[in-house]
């Protein structure tokens, strides 16, 4: 590792711990979200990295929603929060159980809004039912439709059925966010080298219903951003 590499990678740690302690303090998810946006914000300023929003009318001003998004980087959650940080939609985001025992991102995914999902549970009841209750409350959803990073040169991997069962189960209609740029591409360089400014793209689709279903998720979503 270069020395800047090592510089980034020390700081990233305190950064993300002192605001997982700082979330740890708060009482509700308006102030989770809050925070959560300054994290964010100050951890791709540190990266230079700049996120440029494309049709942000698209985002919605009032109600829940399923916000489903692209996944190729750990700093994926952290564009879409900076995206839509000056908007109303608040929620949790879906985290696996590798990212609340991980040593970097534990203590902030803990108590940043997350709702646990344990691939290896026999059962999912409790986590569906848990879904169920925050979004009687008001609050959206936010989840990676593929599972886990797309580490192919294909622009997408194959989607879990989860997320479309998730929206229909909670009648939740879907906001489809695409990263546009290869952002795993762009965290290796900027953390190689965080003298550059470099842009990411994120661009909001149109609201897909809950209630359509003559396309699966992954048809629609490609149709709306022109994936082929």
């Amino acid at each position: 590792m270069t020395f800047n590499q090592i510089k980034m990678a020390l700081y990233s740690t305190f950064l993300t711990n002192w605001y997982g302690l700082k979330l740890r303090k708060l009482k509700t998810l308006k102030e989770q979200k809050t925070v959560r946006a300054q994290y964010c914000a100050s951890l791709l300023e540190t990266l230079n990295i700049e996120v440029k929003v494309i049709n942000e009318q698209n985002i919605p001003q009032t109600g829940n929603y399923l916000l489903a998004s692209n996944h190729r980087t750990i700093i994926d959650p952290l564009i879409v929060e900076v995206a839509t940080r000056f908007h109303n939609i608040q929620g949790y985001w879906i985290s696996k159980k590798e990212l609340y025992d991980s040593f970097f991102f534990g203590l902030f995914v803990r108590n940043a809004g997350t709702l646990l999902i344990d691939r290896e549970a026999s059962q999912m009841s409790a986590f569906f039912k848990e879904i169920k209750e925050k979004v009687k409350e008001g609050d959206s959803i936010y989840i990676f439709p593929e599972g886990t990073r797309n580490k192919s040169d294909e622009p997408l991997g194959e989607f879990k059925s989860g997320s479309q069962l998730i929206a229909i189960k909670n009648r939740l209609d879907i906001l489809p966010i695409y990263i546009r740029n290869r952002a795993d591409k762009i965290l290796e360089d900027a953390i190689a080298d965080s003298s550059v400014r470099r842009v990411v793209e994120v661009e909001f689709g149109d609201l897909i219903s809950y209630k359509d279903r003559e396309l699966p998720l992954q048809e629609a979503y490609k149709k709306t951003f022109n994936i082929t």
